[in-house]
């Protein structure tokens, strides 16, 4: 078994483009469930608008890159809104079941035949990206560094994503601690504690909900732009419910409710994912494993880190860095 490459796949995968796109996007989730008990099951949606919307300016309108981001921008909190104001009057689980069937929509609108000639229906949108790396300070090579006999290293492309991408990490890390040791973050913990007791002191309890909402919206809309910034395209099934899934395991794996929870919990998903299937394949292929293929060992991990996160729930349901009555929710 190549144990080398197995670590070196490993070790990247903790800061690799997959772990920061899912890390921008968790941390959104984790202002909505963590911070504000918002059950939002569609944080894959705000992703899509936001990835589409900087490419469709590009490609289809022909405007300048920058332009792109804040059409994504915008799209991301106009699409807050139109979700908020129906459904935060009502219960937690209203809120699940019209983000859910939102983000199903927009997918589906996307991959449409109809809006091929915007969307470019089931192969989404490519070339929107020289904007962006024409700001590339790293020129072209090789960066990184051999930890030991384990080689790691980015070409000058993969460094500027990955370096504007822990960089909006920071900056949003950064910004909810800021915002959760303030007044206004206290306000959104009594929210998700006992709403009613909010609405008894005259807060506004859906003024709130619908900043949070548009604050982890755009907060996770940035997902979208690294996801179609390091790959060069979008496509409308990359922002499936599945997605949304990932992003809420993270923030159960990480801790909910705790500033670094989500960026732990991205990182020790994808860690998990690469390392399992990494030792798996080559098990696979020396004879070690014999029961499977090289294609179920993908699978197959799968199962196992469900299984890892079934065991998780039952003996530490906060998570790793969590506690118990952060993840208390009042739904009524």
């Amino acid at each position: 078994m190549d144990w080398i490459t197995i670590i070196s796949t490993t070790v990247k995968a903790a800061i690799n483009v997959e772990t920061v796109l899912y890390a921008l996007a968790a941390i959104g989730i984790n202002v909505h469930f963590g911070y504000t008990g918002l059950l939002n099951f569609g944080q894959a949606a705000f992703m899509g608008v936001a990835g589409y919307g900087l490419a469709v300016t590009v490609t289809v309108l022909g405007l300048p890159f920058w332009v792109g981001v804040i059409v994504g921008l915008i799209s991301a909190v106009i699409m807050a809104i139109l979700l908020g104001i129906p459904t935060l009057h009502l219960r937690a689980d209203y809120l699940a079941i019209v983000t859910i069937a939102a983000a199903e929509i927009v997918r589906l609108v996307f991959r449409s035949v109809q809006f091929k000639s915007v969307f470019g229906g089931s192969d989404g949108r490519r070339g929107f990206t020289d904007g962006f790396y024409a700001l590339n300070p790293f020129p072209e090579g090789n960066y990184g560094f051999n930890l030991g006999p384990v080689p790691l290293f980015f070409n000058s492309r993969s460094m500027w994503v990955l370096t504007v991408g822990w960089l909006l990490i920071a900056l949003c890390c950064g910004l909810v601690y800021l915002l959760m040791k303030s007044p206004w973050g206290r306000v959104l913990k009594a929210i998700r504690e006992d709403e009613d007791a909010v609405r008894s002191l005259g807060k506004s309890v859906f003024s709130y909900k619908m900043q949070s909402l548009i604050l982890g919206g755009v907060i996770g809309c940035l997902g979208g732009f690294i996801y179609g910034l390091a790959y060069g395209s979008v496509q409308p099934d990359v922002f499936g419910t599945e997605t949304t899934f990932y992003l809420y395991t993270m923030v159960i794996l990480g801790g909910a409710a705790r500033v670094l929870g989500p960026v732990v919990g991205a990182m020790l998903f994808w860690v998990l994912l690469v390392l399992l299937n990494g030792v798996l394949s080559e098990a696979v292929g020396a004879g070690v494993i014999t029961f499977i293929d090289t294609n179920q060992a993908g699978a197959l991990r799968y199962v196992l880190v469900g299984l890892g996160l079934i065991l998780l729930l039952i003996f530490r349901p906060q998570g790793i860095f969590g506690d118990k009555r952060e993840i208390a929710i009042d739904a009524r």
